[in-house]
C-alpha cells in the first residue's frame, strides 16, 4: 500500500489533475486507517499474551513504548565468558577461603541426626493428572541445553504424560537426580540498570537450569513444603517463599513493631544486614546435616543429596560460551527447591538474633534486626554489639560472610536529630547512621512518615503513565485498563497497608496519580469530578483501599492463610456484656494493646464483616472471592453496602 500511495503521489504531482489527487488524498486515508488497524491488532496480539503475567506485561509494553537497548558489542564474546565465568568462581572460591581461615564454634547449634526420629523416607509418587498439572504451572523457560523449547512441551504435555511419569517416579523411587539435569547456563544480569556494566563485580550471576530438572524440582518442592507445614519447622520469623508470607506480610509487622515503639516513646535501631553471595556459598554438608536433623532419612536425603552435589555451570554470552566449572558449594538461584532449601539453612539464625531480646524478620537473604530501648539506656550499645558479634559468628561457622560496608542502619526516633550517642559495630566496622534506608522495596524513614517513599512512588507511577498515554489510542479500553493496572496502579497497591494512618498530604500524592489514571482510561476532561470516574471503574479511592488491604490482612491472619507473626498481634475483642452482643456480626478485632496505645497500630480495626463465614477448606476459597468483591465496591459515598456476603464498614 505504501508504494501505491507514492506512486499515486507522484501521478497528482505530475499531471496535477483534480482527480488525480483526489484518489491519492483517498487511498492516503485508507492507507492511514489500515495502518491504524495493524498497530492496534499488532499491540492488542502482544498484550494478550501476556495476560495475568504482571511481570510479562512490563517487558512488552517497554518493548512497545521504548526503543529496544542494543546490547553491548564485545570485541570477543568467548574472553568476555571466560571473564564472567573466572569471576563468579574466584568470588566464591576467596569468600570460602577467607571463612575457613576464620572459622569458629558456637556451641549447642548443632542437631545430631541420631536425636530426631525419622519423619520422612520416601517420596509419594505422582500420577499422570498431578504431571499435567506441574507442567501446566510451570513457565515456558527455556535453556540452552534443552533439546526442545519449553513452550513446545507445555502444549503437548497431554501426549508426554506418560514419559514424565515413568521418569519422575523413577528418579524418586531410586532417589536419585540426574546428572545432566545439574549443568546450568549462567546469564550475568546488572544488579541496576545504573550500575557500570565494565565492572564485573556489579552483574549477579542467574542459573538457567533444565526444563525437566525444574519439572522434577516442583514435584518434590510441593512435598517439601507440605512436609514443612506439618512439622512447623521453619522460624516464625522467616517470610521468604512460603505460602501465605510475602514480602508484604514481613514490612506490616516490621513497621507495625517500629510504630509501637515510636508511641511507646523508645528508640529503635533497624539493622539491614547485607549477605555477599548467600546463595552460592551454602555448605552443602551444613544443610544436608540439618535435613537430617529434621527427621529425613531414606530416599527422600538421598535424592536431596544427588540434588546438591556434582553440580556444575557455564556462562552464556551470546553464542560464545564459557568451559563449564564445578561446584562444590551452594544452591543454583533460578532454581526452585533453592530458596526452600535456603530457609532450612537460615533456620536457626532467628533463635540466635532473638536470645539477645533483638527482634528480628527474615526473607530470603535479607535479614533484618531491630532493637528497641528507652533513650537514656546505657546497656542498650552492649545488647546490639554482642548480638552482632554472635550472627557474625554463626554466619562464618555457616558459610556465610557479611558485608559491613554494605550493611545499613536506621535510627527510628520522634526526634533523630538528638542521636544517641554512639553507633553500632559489625566486625571491627562502625555501622554509620543513616537518614533513610530501603527494606524490601520501601524507603523507610528515621520518623516513619514515608514522605520519601510516597514521593519516590508517585514519581515513578506518572512517569509509567505518561508512557501508558502513548498506548491510548491503539488499545481497547479492557486491554489498556490491564496495563495500567500491571503498570500503574500495581506501584500504589504494593505494600499499601504502610500507609494507614499517615496524613492526608502524604496519602494524596497517590490519590493524584489514581486520578490521572482513571482519567486516562475514561478519556475524561480534567474538570471532571473524580469520584464518578472511580464509580464508573469500580475503583475505591486509594486511602479507602488501604484500609480494606488491612482487614483483609486480618481476615487472613485469624484464618489461618497469614503468617503467624501477624496473628499473635491480634486479639478478638468480645463484648462480656450480653446486651452489647449482636449475634449478626462477627466480634471486632483489635491489634493488641501495647503500652496502652495503639493508635499507630497497622492492624488496628477489624475484618470484613461475613454473615456466613466459611468453614474449614472453604476458607482458603473463600478469600479470593473476597478480594474479588472488593473491586465491585462503590466509593466510599455509597458504603456501608452488602453485596452477596460480604459487608464493609469504613471506619
Amino acid at each position: 500500500m505504501k508504494h501505491t500511495s507514492r506512486g499515486l503521489e507522484r501521478t497528482w504531482r505530475s499531471s496535477r489533475d483534480v482527480s488525480d489527487r483526489a484518489r491519492a488524498t483517498a487511498f492516503l486515508r485508507a492507507y492511514t486507517v489500515a495502518i491504524r488497524a495493524a498497530k492496534e491488532s499488532y499491540m492488542t496480539t502482544r498484550i494478550a499474551s501476556a495476560a495475568n503475567r504482571s511481570s510479562e506485561l512490563f517487558r512488552v509494553v517497554g518493548e512497545l513504548l521504548q526503543p529496544p537497548v542494543v546490547e553491548e558489542a564485545f570485541d570477543d564474546p568467548a574472553t568476555r565468558c571466560r571473564d564472567f565465568a573466572h569471576h563468579f568462581a574466584d568470588k566464591v572460591a576467596q569468600i570460602r577461603l577467607e571463612l575457613d581461615s576464620n572459622s569458629t564454634t558456637v556451641p549447642g547449634e548443632v542437631i545430631e541426626a541420631s536425636a530426631c526420629p525419622i519423619l520422612w523416607d520416601s517420596f509419594r509418587l505422582v500420577l499422570p493428572e498431578n504431571v499435567v498439572e506441574v507442567l501446566g504451572a510451570m513457565r515456558a523457560t527455556t535453556s540452552a541445553l534443552d533439546p526442545c523449547p519449553s513452550w513446545l512441551i507445555k502444549s503437548a504435555r497431554e501426549g508426554l504424560v506418560d514419559w514424565f511419569v515413568l521418569i519422575i517416579n523413577a528418579s524418586l523411587e531410586q532417589g536419585f537426580f540426574p546428572s545432566y539435569l545439574k549443568q546450568a547456563v549462567v546469564r550475568a544480569l546488572l544488579k541496576k540498570v545504573s550500575l557500570d556494566s565494565t565492572v564485573l563485580n556489579n552483574f549477579r550471576p542467574i542459573s538457567n537450569l533444565p526444563f525437566l530438572g525444574k519439572v522434577l524440582e516442583r514435584v518434590v518442592a510441593s512435598q517439601l513444603q507440605g512436609f514443612l507445614d506439618d512439622i512447623n519447622y521453619l522460624d516464625q520469623s522467616q517470610s521468604g517463599f512460603r505460602p501465605g508470607h510475602s514480602t508484604k506480610t514481613a514490612l506490616v509487622a516490621l513497621v507495625d513493631d517500629l510504630r509501637r515503639e515510636l508511641d511507646r516513646g523508645s528508640v529503635t535501631l533497624l539493622v539491614l544486614l547485607d549477605i555477599s553471595a548467600a546463595f552460592d556459598t551454602i555448605d552443602h554438608g551444613i544443610l544436608l546435616g540439618r535435613l537430617s536433623g529434621m527427621g529425613l532419612r531414606g530416599t527422600v536425603l538421598s535424592w536431596l543429596r544427588s540434588f546438591l552435589e556434582g553440580r556444575s555451570q557455564m556462562v552464556k554470552l551470546g553464542d560464545a560460551c564459557s568451559d563449564p566449572w564445578p561446584l562444590s558449594c551452594g544452591v543454583p538461584q533460578g532454581s526452585i527447591l533453592s530458596p526452600m532449601l535456603f530457609n532450612i539453612y537460615m533456620k536457626p539464625l532467628g533463635e540466635v538474633i532473638r536470645s539477645f531480646g533483638v527482634g528480628c524478620h527474615l526473607y530470603a537473604d535479607d535479614a533484618q534486626l531491630y532493637y528497641s530501648f528507652p533513650p537514656n539506656y546505657k546497656e542498650a550499645s552492649w545488647v546490639l554489639d554482642e548480638c552482632l558479634a554472635a550472627v557474625s559468628i554463626w554466619m562464618r561457622r555457616n558459610k556465610l560472610k557479611i558485608n559491613p560496608d554494605k550493611t545499613e542502619v536506621l535510627l527510628v526516633d520522634r526526634k533523630p536529630e538528638r542521636g544517641i550517642g554512639w553507633q553500632p559495630v559489625l566486625d571491627g566496622v562502625t555501622l554509620p547512621l543513616k537518614p533513610q534506608v530501603r527494606s524490601l522495596g520501601v524507603l523507610l524513614d528515621s520518623s516513619l512518615t514515608l514522605e520519601a517513599q510516597t514521593s519516590a512512588v508517585s514519581g515513578r507511577a506518572f512517569a509509567q503513565l505518561r508512557l501508558v498515554r502513548q498506548l491510548r489510542p491503539y488499545l481497547a479500553k479492557a486491554d489498556l485498563a490491564g496495563v495500567v493496572h500491571a503498570l500503574v496502579t500495581s506501584r500504589l497497591d504494593y505494600c499499601n497497608a504502610l500507609y494507614v494512618g499517615l496524613p492526608l498530604k502524604t496519602a494524596r500524592k497517590f490519590q493524584l496519580v489514581q486520578r490521572a489514571a482513571a482519567r486516562m482510561l475514561t478519556g475524561a476532561p480534567y474538570r471532571d469530578r473524580s469520584t464518578l470516574l472511580f464509580r464508573e471503574l469500580h475503583w475505591l479511592p486509594f486511602i479507602y483501599r488501604a484500609q480494606f488491604k488491612v482487614r483483609v490482612l486480618t481476615y487472613k491472619a485469624l484464618n489461618g492463610l497469614g503468617p503467624s507473626y501477624l496473628r499473635d498481634r491480634i486479639f478478638v475483642y468480645e463484648p462480656t456484656s450480653v446486651i452489647w452482643r449482636d449475634p449478626a456480626r462477627d466480634p471486632a478485632c483489635v491489634a493488641s494493646a501495647v503500652g496502652g496505645d495503639t493508635r499507630q497500630g497497622l492492624l488496628c480495626g477489624g475484618p470484613p464483616t461475613l454473615e456466613h463465614p466459611p468453614q474449614g477448606s472453604q476458607t482458603g476459597l473463600y478469600i479470593g472471592s473476597l478480594q474479588k468483591e472488593l473491586e465491585d465496591l462503590a466509593v466510599p459515598m455509597c458504603l456501608p453496602r452488602v453485596i452477596g456476603n460480604l459487608q464493609y464498614q469504613v471506619p
